[in-house]
């Protein structure tokens, strides 16, 4: 079963989340806490969007995502954050029925793509999205501005 996420699917998101840090080689980075979860899922002004595939009643697979903007095309679009299936429901399906249900959103909401990131060395998954369909956007590099760099650019600007 896939549903939208609610506040009690909070602790396994989050520790899913950590889950894929550590999947991801980068354990250090995760520093989601289950406070940080409720005000940008459930706020007044929720800025992410969360979905479960359940087992047996328990989350076992999380996609958390949240609206883009093409300029290009005039509509939105799905950015999808997080995608995390627990290691032992993989090669059931319910990751692809999960970015179907999110592709089902952008279809029925009008929006023009679901895109996400995938690391390079990522093998399966990029195995795995392609069979879906999925283009990698290989012209198209991703920077990030975060930490000292980040401070460092906003301290300069001007009031």
């Amino acid at each position: 079963m896939i549903r939208t996420a609610t506040e009690d699917d909070v602790p396994a998101i989050v520790a899913m989340v950590h889950e894929l840090a550590e999947y991801e080689r980068a354990p250090e980075e995760g520093h989601l806490a289950e406070g940080q979860l409720p005000p940008a899922l459930f706020g007044p002004a929720p800025a992410l969007s969360g979905h479960v595939a359940l087992v047996d009643d328990q989350p076992a697979v999380c996609a958390l995502w949240f609206l883009n903007f093409s300029t290009w095309r005039g509509v939105h679009g799905i950015y999808l954050e997080d995608l995390f299936v627990r290691p032992r429901f993989r090669g059931h399906g319910l990751g692809r029925a999960l970015l179907a249900r999110l592709a089902a959103e952008c279809v029925e909401r009008g929006y023009g793509r679901l895109e996400w990131s995938v690391l390079d060395w990522n093998d399966p998954a990029i195995g795995f999205y392609r069979t879906l369909g999925a283009a990698p956007m290989d012209e198209w590099t991703t920077f990030r501005l975060d930490g000292a760099a980040l401070t460092a650019l906003g301290s300069t600007a001007p009031s």
